[in-house]
């Protein structure tokens, strides 16, 4: 009668190291890359408004068009994941070369359409006159790195696959001393301006990348592996991520509606959107490196044929979830008196924001668990019923949140309407979760 809890507990132990070991470097990794933006922001500030502003313009504009292709890292995670678990590294390393070949023809794609359009991109933002010459001067030669950065989140799907979060932790922290002393010495000591921003992190980005391939081509030398192109692995590749692509469009669709039923509230609502948009997704890095061990894991185990070691590490993920959740969500209750003089004295402001984090804080446990199960059905390649799962969410979202400002609401109702978007995927994720049509085992799906 003891031996089984017994054997739980060691069990869940064991699953507890792994997702230490992989969650932790995934979350480091994580928190570096908007360093990037952050050190650009830092350099430039001191050389003008419309600097910065142009570099805001800019930057948004760059984040968009590589988050949209996150995709190449997660599907990569799950294939390679898979063959490892099979035991069959030779094809887990190819595997990751179709998802890098990939990345580098997406890439030349967006260098085409970027750098003709660069100008009418920046003035449909928004852009003054001051600061869109300074945006499209960052936006043409920030381009020229796209390649490098969807190489980089291609290799980073197949280290993660082989189970090593920690080599893109260390690419992630040189990456970003790099690009700080690029950025210090090309706008200051070269006198570059902002172009020398640029240029310094597209080296920075270009350095990474090639660490990266470094790292690959080693180790597609040690099993024979080959490293040329093969139109079919990439297809393959494609066809995996374009139900991720989906689910990511739709995803970032929401954060959209949401920010524009904000600026219909009011600029003090707008400004408070905002603060609590960027402290939603430093919260959302703590949970997403949870979730990317579940993507290496659970692809590793279904590769391996093992269903019950599957659903061992899901259950205790969950719970990892669930706890994560919680602590941030009462440190965040907290915490609120002291975070928000950090961002705004403006009493308009406050108040809206104290009301609106309580939600937030409310809600992370159910986040926990969105996040947890997300990752999971990403390791077992379940991108199709994500996609459609995502768009459900969004067709219900988007009627909710339009509705606020019709119905007099404020920002504690938008984020309302958030908190009903996270209960829907979580009922979705969790009724795919239930079922086990997850659950195909085999080095591919």
């Amino acid at each position: 009668m003891t031996q089984a809890p017994a054997i739980t507990r060691r069990t869940d132990r064991r699953h507890d190291r792994e997702i230490i070991a992989l969650a932790l470097p995934a979350f480091g990794s994580l928190v570096a890359e908007p360093l990037f933006v952050m050190a650009d922001s830092a350099v430039i500030g001191h050389l003008g408004t419309p600097q910065l502003a142009g570099l805001g313009i800019a930057a948004a504009l760059l984040t968009t068009a590589v988050s949209v292709f996150v995709f190449l890292a997660y599907a990569t995670t799950a294939a390679v994941a898979r063959r490892v678990g099979a035991g069959d590294l030779p094809a887990a390393i190819r595997q990751g070369m179709d998802g890098i070949w990939l990345a580098l023809l997406i890439g030349a794609a967006v260098i085409a359409t970027v750098l003709p359009t660069a100008p009418w991109l920046v003035e449909a933002f928004g852009a003054s006159s001051t600061a869109a010459p300074y945006a499209t001067t960052y936006l043409r030669i920030s381009a020229l790195g796209i390649p490098a950065m969807l190489v980089v989140l291609a290799a980073t799907g197949v280290l993660r696959g082989l189970q090593d979060t920690r080599t893109p932790l260390y690419v992630a922290i040189g990456g970003f001393s790099v690009n700080a002393a690029l950025n210090i010495g090309l706008v200051y000591g070269a006198g570059l301006g902002i172009a020398g921003s640029a240029w310094g992190t597209v080296i920075a980005q270009c350095g990474m990348a090639a660490v990266y391939l470094a790292v690959v081509v080693r180790g597609a030398r040690r099993h024979g592996a080959s490293l040329r192109p093969d139109a079919a692995g990439i297809r393959a590749s494609a066809q995996a991520g374009v139900p991720l692509l989906v689910r990511t469009l739709s995803l970032r669709a929401v954060l959209m509606i949401a920010t524009a039923v904000a600026a219909r509230l009011g600029d003090a609502e707008v400004a408070a959107h905002q603060i609590v948009l960027t402290l939603w997704s430093l919260l959302a890095f703590a949970l997403d490196a949870i979730a990317i061990a579940g993507q290496a894991i659970i692809g590793r185990y279904l590769g391996a044929g093992d269903r019950d070691g599957a659903k061992a590490a899901c259950r205790r993920m969950v719970q990892w979830g669930i706890a994560a959740g919680l602590v941030l969500g009462v440190l965040v209750a907290l915490a609120r008196p002291l975070f928000i003089p950090l961002f705004t004295s403006d009493p308009a402001v406050e108040g809206p924001l104290l009301a609106t984090l309580l939600v937030v804080a409310v809600t992370q446990p159910v986040s926990g668990i969105v996040f947890i199960l997300d990752g999971v059905l990403m390791g077992a390649g379940d991108g199709p019923y994500l996609a459609w799962a995502m768009v459900v969410t969004l067709v219900l979202f988007a009627p909710a949140a339009l509705a606020v400002p019709a119905f007099g609401g404020g920002l504690v109702a938008l984020w309302g309407a958030m908190a009903l978007m996270m209960a829907v995927r979580l009922l979705t994720l969790w009724l795919r979760t239930r079922s086990g049509r997850w659950i195909v085992t085999g080095a591919s799906r």
